[in-house]
């Protein structure tokens, strides 16, 4: 699929301004659909690709493929194609929390690490409340996927409308960052702590940061 998807972005760039605005949007539109195969997602895609090729090339536009309401197009072509099978979904389920993980992890053991040998702010250890921290790891991963789709149905829903890049980016940027950053500073503060106790050393935090990300990506490269 990986090929596919080179080859893709290779000829994108043969069209002229408004036929790969109109052919990304598509694209993106299509892409989004969760619960479609990718292979013969981007088999469609790239055979969309092509026929846009050969019409600009014979001097017509994305109109006489996609015609007008190229939306309603897109809606034709998703429901048109394959399920994904339930292994792929845990998959992709599986690698955001992996990533999710990864990046807290990873993050807080750096950032700690800097605040101990950088200004003696912190202690080699840290203290963690083994039922507190799986309700913030479980809550957390359902923030984010929540936020995730969100985000991704915006965008899917910005397709073929004229919306401001800026607004498009504060937007998302609002949704992905400030709503998620304030649950996971009120789960912090106000949740207290519940069941045994456990200390760990600050440099196994960014450890096992890196190996959720190495999961992840694997799982990414695999798909």
């Amino acid at each position: 699929m990986s090929t596919l998807v080179e080859e893709n972005n290779e000829k994108r760039n043969q069209l002229n301004k408004e036929n790969k605005k109109i052919y990304e949007d598509m694209m993106v539109y299509i892409r989004l659909s969760f619960n479609k195969s990718d292979q013969e997602t981007e088999e469609v895609l790239m055979e969309l690709l092509d026929h846009l090729l050969v019409l600009q090339a014979e001097g017509g536009d994305s109109s006489e493929l996609f015609g007008s309401d190229p939306r309603q197009y897109a809606e034709d072509i998703v429901g048109e194609l394959p399920h994904t099978v339930p292994k792929e979904m845990m998959a992709l389920f599986v690698m955001g929390i992996c990533y999710f993980l990864g990046v807290y992890m990873l993050s807080t053991g750096l950032i700690r690490k800097i605040l101990l040998y950088g200004f003696q702010q912190m202690e080699p250890t840290k203290l963690y409340s083994l039922g507190t921290t799986a309700i913030i790891i479980i809550l957390g991963s359902i923030t984010i996927s929540v936020v995730g789709y969100s985000v991704f149905r915006y965008i899917k829903w910005s397709c073929f409308r004229d919306i401001s890049k800026i607004k498009e980016f504060l937007a998302t940027g609002f949704i992905f960052g400030i709503v998620p950053g304030t649950v996971f500073f009120a789960m912090y503060f106000w949740l207290p702590p519940m069941g045994p106790m456990l200390t760990v050393p600050v440099y196994w935090l960014g450890i096992t940061g890196a190996v959720f990300l190495l999961v992840a990506e694997i799982l990414r490269r695999k798909d």
